[in-house]
């Protein structure tokens, strides 16, 4: 029998103690790299964008695929790709971890959109303040030992601006 899933994850991700340096000029450079990494994982990428300091995947994943697996592939081989191109000549890394959310179908128009406007949503919302509010939309809280990476004192407007 075959196998069948329908799964959208939304995966989260910021750089190393959230720098921005993700320029904008280059930042479609960095997402068509990681578009090539699920296409060759045989994964659909619905869409991506982010601003400075991190960015958002929504994705399928192929079925043989574990999502740990996967974000570890992105993350490895765009560092790599970062620093050999020197696309972004201050970026150290990506951060430890990262956030994914599984989202029905009907949900996924709606999480194109909110990808796509990153950088006006980030003129009036803090990447904090976004990020708790995906954890709290998924049942979730940050736990004690990241709220102090969270303290930036960041102001709307900061990031993407």
């Amino acid at each position: 029998m075959s196998t069948y899933t329908q799964i959208i994850y939304h995966v989260v991700f910021s750089t190393k103690n959230r720098e921005r340096v993700l320029g904008k000029p280059r930042r479609d450079d960095l997402y068509r790299f990681i578009w090539g990494v699920l296409q060759k994982r045989q994964s659909h990428l619905y869409r991506i964008g982010g601003v400075e300091d991190h960015i958002h995947i929504l994705t399928s994943l192929h079925s043989t695929l574990a999502l740990s697996d996967l974000i570890k592939e992105i993350k490895t081989s765009s560092s790599l790709w970062i620093k050999g191109q020197q696309v972004f000549p201050e970026f150290s890394h990506w951060q430890d971890g990262y956030g994914a959310f599984t989202h029905s179908l009907s949900d996924k128009e709606r999480l194109i959109e909110y990808i796509r406007t990153q950088e006006e949503h980030h003129k009036c919302v803090t990447f904090r303040q976004e990020y708790e509010k995906l954890l709290a939309e998924a049942g979730l809280a940050i736990n004690d030992r990241d709220k102090e990476w969270f303290d930036d004192n960041s102001e709307p407007g900061e990031i993407g601006a």
